[in-house]
């Protein structure tokens, strides 16, 4: 993938800092996991990619900025994907899509580890 590929990289997991922290966790091990996957892209694909994650990085510090202003009742973060765009989708994506919505919607436990519990020497 050409140079700019690093930057927008960069740029994502910034822009994830201001997410909740559940949302960042999630955002960075799939941002990672599709920069990673499409390294060895060719130009038409790596276009493509790099082309929806600006648009992606766009929007999400649109967000940012709207929540940051109060400019919204409640923070939502993302889009709604149309019936067009999931046409779109390759079957590998589609899996992509409902792993991610899984995680994302799955409940979250919090672990806590109090002084008792460490271990000691």
């Amino acid at each position: 993938m050409p140079g700019g590929a690093r930057g927008l990289y960069r740029r994502i997991l910034l822009l994830h800092r201001a997410l909740p922290a559940a949302l960042r966790a999630l955002g960075d091990r799939y941002v990672k996991e599709e920069f990673r996957k499409h390294r060895a892209a060719g130009p038409a694909e790596a276009q493509r990619f790099l082309r929806e994650w600006e648009n992606y990085a766009a929007l999400i510090q649109q967000q940012i900025n709207e929540d940051k202003q109060n400019l919204r009742e409640k923070t939502v973060y993302g889009i709604q994907l149309t019936e067009e765009k999931l046409n779109d989708f390759r079957d590998e994506q589609i899996g992509q899509l409902k792993e991610l919505m899984d995680e994302a919607t799955r409940p979250h436990k919090k672990v806590i580890i109090s002084k008792d519990s460490e271990h000691k020497n």
